[in-house]
């Protein structure tokens, strides 16, 4: 059984495409990569979003290892937007690069990019992205 947070989704449906990074933070195991990933993810779907204008990449994972590099990150993130349509980029666990404060404002300067991302509570204090919106997911 699924509980689907419907009010954490109308937070984040109502900041959609608004030029601001959206911070999903809370405790740990509580269910923000699941919600980024899977429900959200699935709303995106449920609208229209093209799969290929969604860029997902879970930052605690092993495979995923390489992106922890802010260069690498940034480098494949504007190497996968192909057009002029809106592309939605959902980070977990972003704590895990180096710089991420640096990384997301770069975000900010591409016009066509929304951008999600989760991590800890520890990191809300001293997170320095600007154009932020926090939501303490529980």
């Amino acid at each position: 059984m699924e509980i689907k947070r419907n009010y954490y989704l109308n937070m984040l449906i109502c900041h959609m495409n608004n030029g601001m990074i959206k911070v999903i933070t809370g405790i740990r195991r509580c269910g923000k990569s699941y919600f980024l990933f899977k429900i959200f993810y699935e709303y995106l779907i449920s609208i229209g979003v093209d799969k290929n204008h969604i860029i997902k990449i879970a930052l605690d994972d092993r495979i995923n290892k390489k992106y922890r590099d802010p260069d690498v990150l940034c480098e494949y993130i504007h190497s996968q937007i192909q057009d002029q349509q809106m592309y939605y980029i959902l980070l977990d666990e972003v704590q895990f690069v180096s710089e991420f404060e640096d990384v997301l404002n770069s975000f900010l300067h591409i016009e066509n990019v929304d951008t999600y991302v989760t991590g800890s509570n520890a990191n809300k204090r001293k997170n320095r992205t600007r154009r932020k919106i926090f939501i303490n997911y529980q």
